[in-house]
């Protein structure tokens, strides 16, 4: 056999089938469960799909542009097992993102939608799982975590950062310590207003901050005065004021 048999012999014995078009290889994991990255950068998109693929993601990758790319793409799309929305230094408040989390978490509803961006500010992660994220990376942590994290997200839970989990802990025994000296005579949300009383905030700040209609806040407000027997929110201040500095709670 001459070598240029030989060599013909082990082209065909090694050449994986290219389809007719041209595209490219056939994919060998068709059908298999496909994590979708959704990332405007090109280069951005294309080192992390690497990345994820390396560190044994136990699933196929797919990078795109946008989901309109992704449905415009050629041949029948895998089954996603989670999208992987990248953000880089934009934030989920900035105009737009927040009805594009909404969009795909609805659209995709039975696909858990990851936020990966560059801020791990809890206003941030808190505003993404409201639109209906199921996790969020921030960007400080490692590749391994990332692989956890999303994974974590396609069996059913929820992944947010240990550092922002602490954050949301010590406002909590903060917003706590704050109201105790005011629960002996109101209520909890009586309390929380009155403390916002008590640092000068007005009505529509309190409303925006706790939730509540202006009008309502307006109601806690009459009550809180009611109670205390002041006539006006200085006056109010002023003895909520005293309160902290007895830590006691005043007589009803």
């Amino acid at each position: 056999m001459s070598s240029a048999a030989g060599l013909h012999k082990y082209t065909l014995a090694n050449h994986k089938e290219i389809p007719p078009d041209g595209t490219g290889i056939v994919n060998e994991e068709v059908g298999r469960e496909c994590l979708l990255i959704l990332d405007g950068r090109a280069l951005d998109r294309e080192c992390l799909a690497s990345a994820l693929e390396d560190h044994e993601l136990g699933m196929a990758v797919q990078a795109m542009g946008s989901i309109d790319e992704w449905r415009a793409k050629k041949g029948t799309p895998p089954p996603l097992a989670a999208i992987l929305f990248n953000l880089g230094g934009r934030k989920v408040t900035d105009p737009g993102i927040v009805d594009q989390i909404r969009r795909i978490s609805s659209e995709f509803e039975s696909v858990p939608v990851v936020i990966l961006a560059d801020t791990d500010d809890l206003a941030q992660i808190l505003t993404a799982l409201e639109c209906g994220a199921r996790g969020y990376i921030p960007t400080s942590v490692g590749i391994d975590v990332c692989v956890e994290a999303i994974n974590l997200a396609a069996a059913g839970g929820i992944f947010v950062p240990a550092s922002s989990v602490l954050s949301m802990r010590h406002l909590i025994d903060s917003g706590s310590r704050d109201t105790r000296p005011l629960t002996g005579m109101f209520t909890l949300r009586q309390a929380e207003v009155a403390q916002a009383l008590r640092r000068g905030k007005a009505n529509k700040i309190i409303a925006y901050e706790l939730n509540l209609r202006e009008s309502t806040v307006k109601v806690h407000i009459r009550n809180i005065m009611k109670k205390l027997k002041a006539t006006n929110r200085t006056e109010v201040a002023y003895k909520v004021n005293d309160l902290f500095a007895e830590g006691t709670p005043a007589e009803d």
